[in-house]
């Protein structure tokens, strides 16, 4: 399938930027992902104190999150980061790029934050994706309720 999604990283009168696309865009089903922060499958704080082992885990988290939906991150149109500081962006970059694996970067914005909800946490990444639709016969990806 081709892609279904327009990055414009640069639209007229705007500086381009290597970090994300100014503008994307597409058709699918819409995916909205909750804000993921680093901790494992039992709740524990992978990386205490570490930005680059907690945006590895973030990421890690996305990536199962997006498999849950049926999708990956070259599906992935907006990214907004919050850092307890703007220090632990780059950590965050160099996780999003080792997962991105050379796919198309989305929107995003960065906020720096004075917490999160714990706070050993010091990232935490909320991301949309567009899904291609479903073919006539396609199954649904599989949806459970954990409680």
């Amino acid at each position: 399938m081709t892609s279904h999604l327009t990055h414009v990283p640069a639209p007229d009168g705007l500086a381009p930027s290597p970090q994300y696309s100014h503008v994307v865009w597409g058709t699918g089903r819409f995916v909205a992902i909750s804000g993921q922060c680093a901790l494992d499958a039992s709740g524990a704080v992978v990386g205490e104190g570490d930005a680059v082992a907690q945006a590895h885990q973030v990421f890690a988290n996305l990536e199962r999150c997006l498999a849950a939906a049926g999708a990956g991150f070259g599906d992935v149109v907006k990214l907004t980061y919050f850092v307890t500081d703007v220090a632990h962006l780059p950590a965050v970059r160099d996780a999003r790029d080792a997962h991105f694996a050379g796919a198309p970067l989305p929107a995003s914005s960065a906020v720096q934050v004075s917490a999160l909800v714990r706070p050993e946490l010091l990232v935490e990444i909320e991301a949309f994706a567009l899904v291609p639709e479903l073919e006539t016969g396609d199954a649904e990806p599989e949806l459970r309720l954990v409680r």
